[in-house]
């Protein structure tokens, strides 16, 4: 496997907006709830197996958890099904912008 991509919490913060990146928050339904990153799109882990189909191959993900494992995890799964992918290294605990709670 390629070596994956990474971004720091600030670097996300900085790049968020842009149109070609889509932010994909990987945690359990619970841990959202505490807060999340405006506009990221939430699917758990647990999920991504069946909701990769309707991502745009077009569109760069940077997948997001707490403090960076699963989001890994489900970057390398979608790297492996060829998408543009990065983690965010550190996760949410290292989080340096607003959160928004849903």
């Amino acid at each position: 496997m390629e070596d994956m991509k990474k971004y720091s919490p600030k670097e996300v913060d900085s790049i968020k907006e842009k149109d070609h990146i889509q932010l994909i928050d990987v945690r359990e339904d619970e841990e959202v709830a505490q807060g999340m990153i405006e506009n990221a799109l939430h699917i758990p882990l647990g999920e991504i197996q069946d909701a990769y189909t309707d991502l745009d191959k077009d569109k760069e993900y940077i997948m997001i958890c707490r403090s960076g494992r699963r989001s890994y995890n489900a970057a390398a799964f979608l790297q492996e099904q060829g998408f543009n992918v990065a983690n965010m290294s550190g996760g949410m605990l290292e989080w340096p912008g607003e959160i928004i709670i849903k």
